[in-house]
């Protein structure tokens, strides 16, 4: 969950969101002295503060804007520790025994999910499933057969199959046994409930602006009130806290969600391809109905083409594959991903009361769980055997510091190349609905006109580090193309790590009588 986020919504809200009454809670209005302050109400914030206030810690979760409006709310909620062509790989960077590790973590993370439904009678819709990886490319095939080996040596439950139970074109396969999905959300008002009995406190609206190392640390908000703690946690997506220079290792990722009635049969389990651009597929029941949720198209934020065409790729293999008639639901997602692709968990300073859980790869429905244990041992105390894997002070050469490189050299282009652009579209070639990048006496400006005529205009330089914004035409925003900060069409902050707005122009102020 942003903790960044200043306006209450992110364009458009999920079928998660609107499915039911959102709990609410006021905003921080005085100083405090907590054990555990989390900055971030989402999957993992909410997991780690139920974990430690039944430890007896005085626990409170500090959001930005709306509980589980952020990530979390707009996931797919496969709850599944098959991660993509993965763990061949991760054998490769971190031997079998780190491989079998994450494996572990992530499937001890299934079972305490499973656990929390039975044990509480959460009526979450969490159904056991097969999770399946195929593909339709040749080059891929090797790959799959590498990943079921790969299983096979890490003792999962997979192999690689020559079938797949729908009816897509596919040329080979590999299962992972008993994955599942849920109703996130469902699940997690439960688990807020389940906090507040155990004395936890939760505050809406409280934007967390910076934190003075120390002990304690002492977090300061937005409105003036700052809160001291014996440990704190950012677990707000992009680290709010970044005294280490995360935002220079987190590469930030775009991706969309449709859901639809398939006019075809499905005969049950969770896929998603190989190769690109991504294919997701997992059943959904929306309004009583069985349905599906189709998901992919992934790229960096604020980069590549214009995002309403994601949705309409989306669409097009839908009703292709499953008879989709109709599109009820549309949403899209950003999720920050690390060099060697493992989350950042644990300690976040040589003070060791501060810690951070982020970049979850897409796959935050397990490792917010896996963050949630291992932060809660670290804090009380107890050994835990995943404390080195997913440590945020690990580098490895291989592939950590090329894909900083990469990722460096991307942020570059964008920052130069943003700073020269200057678009022939002018402030009179704005439709109704419309939204662009401008240029305005020759200075570069973005521009957007609701369906009702009302314009709203702001300098597209973004706050963080000066990068310039592109338009997101799928979600109506201003997205940074270098470290994934997003604004609203009014300039408000949706995602950090950007802090304040975009600066507005007052369209009723332009003299171009002057140059």
């Amino acid at each position: 969950m942003s903790q960044n986020r200043t306006s209450e919504v992110i364009f458009p809200p999920s079928w998660w969101i609107q499915s039911l009454e959102m709990p609410t809670f006021p905003a921080l209005d005085h100083d405090m002295n907590v054990d555990v302050a989390i900055i971030g109400a989402g999957i993992t914030g909410i997991s780690i503060a139920y974990l430690l206030a039944k430890e007896g810690m005085q626990t409170a979760i500090f959001e930005a804007s709306k509980v589980l409006n952020g990530t979390t709310g707009h996931t797919t909620a496969k709850v599944t520790s098959q991660h993509g062509v993965i763990f061949n790989e991760l054998i490769s960077h971190f031997g079998e025994d780190g491989a079998r590790l994450y494996y572990e973590a992530n499937h001890k993370a299934i079972e305490q999910i499973e656990k929390m439904v039975n044990d509480h009678n959460i009526d979450c819709s969490f159904q056991k499933e097969d999770a399946y990886i195929y593909t339709n490319d040749e080059n891929y095939i090797e790959k799959l057969k590498l990943e079921a080996d790969a299983y096979k040596r890490l003792g999962i439950d997979g192999e690689y199959s020559n079938d797949i139970p729908i009816n897509i074109p596919y040329k080979a396969a590999v299962v992972m046994r008993n994955q599942a999905h849920f109703h996130p959300l469902r699940y997690l008002v439960n688990v807020l409930e389940l906090f507040k009995k155990e004395g936890g406190q939760v505050f809406e609206n409280s934007v967390a602006t910076h934190m003075e190392d120390g002990d304690p640390p002492i977090v300061s908000f937005r409105n003036g009130n700052k809160v001291k703690a014996k440990y704190v946690i950012s677990a707000s997506h992009f680290p709010f806290h970044d005294s280490q220079g995360y935002f220079a290792r987190l590469s930030p990722n775009r991706s969309y969600v449709i859901a639809g009635k398939p006019m075809k049969s499905f005969q049950g389990g969770m896929y998603i391809n190989a190769e690109q651009p991504t294919r997701s597929i997992r059943p959904v029941t929306i309004n009583n109905e069985e349905m599906l949720l189709f998901s992919g198209e992934n790229h960096k934020a604020g980069q590549g083409e214009p995002e309403k065409d994601h949705y309409e790729a989306l669409k097009k293999f839908a009703t292709e594959h499953f008879g989709v008639k109709e599109i009820l639901y549309q949403w899209s997602a950003q999720d920050l991903i690390t060099p060697d692709k493992l989350p950042y968990i644990g300690r976040l300073s040589t003070y060791k009361n501060l810690f951070v859980a982020t970049g979850f790869r897409k796959w935050g429905m397990t490792t917010s769980h896996v963050a949630a244990n291992l932060i809660k041992d670290l804090i009380i105390g107890n050994a835990n055997p995943y404390e080195q894997l997913f440590s945020p002070s690990r580098f490895k050469a291989d592939p950590g510091i090329k894909k900083m490189i990469k990722e460096n050299l991307n942020v570059a282009t964008h920052l130069i190349s943003g700073k020269f652009d200057r678009p022939d579209k002018e402030l009179k070639d704005i439709h109704n609905g419309e939204g662009a990048v401008i240029t305005i006496k020759g200075k570069r400006a973005g521009a957007y006109k609701t369906n009702e005529g009302k314009l709203y205009v702001v300098d597209t330089t973004c706050t963080h580090m000066g990068c310039e914004v592109n338009w997101n035409s799928g979600d109506q925003t201003w997205d940074c193309p270098c470290h994934g900060s997003r604004f609203s069409f009014e300039g408000e902050v949706i995602e950090g790590p950007a802090e304040k707005p975009l600066k507005t122009i007052d369209p009723d102020e332009i003299d171009y009588t002057t140059s």
